[in-house]
């Protein structure tokens, strides 16, 4: 019998959970589940016979170091900043560990380690990081085996609500931490564009934008992501002349979101001493001049250069920033005081429906030709507990989970699932589960 921890139990992992328990039986396996609220890890069981809910704190030492030490594999499904402890535990018992999150200077410092003691430390195999990696590196393997020469690589992707559902000015909808949302971009976006190096300030990122279509769910506008460089080496792109990735919106967002950022809205640094007795109309004009004669309205459009009938403004309006209602929240950053009020807006309904957009775009030179290829996904949630995003962040940490235990996946030490002994039978499993890659290619010359 293998023992499965499982650490975090909130939204991104209601897809995993209910995977690995299915499987369960099959490949005689215990699913023990540890969350801060044994409530909702508890619900996240339903009661199966292989499952066990246990209420974790991470800060708990010794709590920790007990459940690490009593299973096989870890699955840290906590935020990205804890998984460090998790890891430098599990290589120090012997324990196998898997997460969804981005590798850290900390998790990578235990490679050489987990490799002597051939440990398996999978990291970045949700969405993004994740799918976007596997289906990236299987076309690029493809082009190359071809014998092709890869000239131009761009990624993005969109966690959005799905259009049956996109009712509201913004066409967006909070389907992950709101948080994340809100100070997303606060550093330089940086890539490559024809062999020069570009590097957009978080002031100019959102004027930054290029349009796509996406399948059959229409526009959207992308703006760049932090680091594009990094990806040269995890790709295997080292002198490519072009790669940047970037995150998806509706047209008109990034306009919209861009006053937020040039007003500084969106600073998380500082807090507003008695911020609870502002409110919004009082906040937002506490980033405009002094001007005892025009509205607040007026004033914010004379300031950033934008109509007063424009859609922009619309959009603004629609969120309530001009409302004279109370702020409520003592001592809040701008950033947080921006957050209540936009997760009161931005709010998923009962009846709401997400959605995962990803596109990766291909230019390679082969036989004198030059060519493109075009990869879309689009996946739909089912409901408000197995979205979009719990869906495709969880499945392929299941997956992965599975196929490690029964020896498919024998990579040892830290590593991102960019070999084709993983991303191969992850990617052909997706597939049974409606994540599937529509791929276009044609000829640019």
């Amino acid at each position: 019998m293998k023992k499965i921890l499982i650490l975090g139990a909130g939204l991104s992992s209601s897809s995993l959970i209910k995977y690995l328990l299915e499987q369960s039986n099959e490949y005689n396996w215990k699913i023990r589940v540890g969350d801060m609220s044994l409530e909702t890890a508890t619900k996240k069981i339903e009661n199966h016979e292989n499952g066990e809910a246990v209420k974790f704190d991470v800060f708990n030492k010794q709590q920790r170091d007990e459940e690490i030490e009593n299973t096989d594999i870890v699955i840290s499904m906590l935020p990205a900043r804890f998984h460090h402890l998790v890891a430098e535990k599990c290589v120090e018992s012997g324990k196998h560990m898997i997460t969804a999150s981005y590798v850290s200077d900390e998790v990578q410092a235990l490679h050489d380690e987990a490799v002597r003691k051939e440990l398996l430390l999978l990291n970045e195999i949700g969405v993004d990081p994740g799918i976007d990696h596997m289906s990236a590196m299987k076309i690029i393997d493809e082009i190359k085996v071809k014998g092709g020469e890869l000239i131009s690589f761009k990624s993005s992707t969109g966690g959005l609500v799905a259009p049956e559902f996109d009712n509201n000015p913004w066409n967006y909808k909070f389907t992950w931490n709101p948080r994340n949302v809100v100070v997303a971009g606060q550093s330089v976006a940086q890539y490559i564009d024809h062999g020069k190096y570009k590097f957009v300030p978080y002031n100019q990122l959102f004027t930054r934008t290029e349009k796509i279509t996406v399948l059959d769910v229409g526009e959207f506008e992308m703006y760049p992501n932090r680091d594009s460089l990094s990806y040269r080496e995890t790709y295997g792109l080292k002198d490519i002349p072009t790669i940047l990735r970037g995150t998806l919106r509706r047209p008109g967002y990034c306009a919209g979101w861009n006053i937020f950022v040039q007003l500084g809205a969106t600073d998380d640094t500082y807090s507003i001493k008695h911020s609870e007795n502002l409110t919004y109309r009082e906040f937002i004009n506490s980033f405009l001049p002094y001007n005892i004669s025009d509205t607040v309205e007026r004033k914010l459009c004379d300031f950033l250069e934008i109509e007063l009938e424009s859609e922009t403004m619309s959009r603004l309006k629609w969120l309530g920033i001009f409302d004279e209602s109370k702020i409520g929240i003592p001592n809040a950053t701008p950033a947080q005081i921006l957050q209540k009020l936009l997760e009161e807006k931005w709010a998923l309904g009962a009846e709401d429906k997400d959605m995962i957009a990803m596109q990766h775009q291909f230019e390679y030179i082969l036989h004198g030709k030059k060519k493109q290829i075009t990869s879309s996904l689009v996946v739909k949630g089912k409901n408000q507990i197995h979205t979009a995003m719990s869906i495709t962040v969880g499945l392929p940490v299941a997956i992965a989970t599975k196929l490690f235990l029964t020896g498919i996946i024998k990579q040892k030490g830290v590593i991102v699932p960019t070999m084709k002994d993983v991303y191969e039978p992850v990617l052909k499993e997706l597939e049974e589960y409606g994540i599937v890659f529509v791929e276009e290619e044609t000829y640019l010359d």
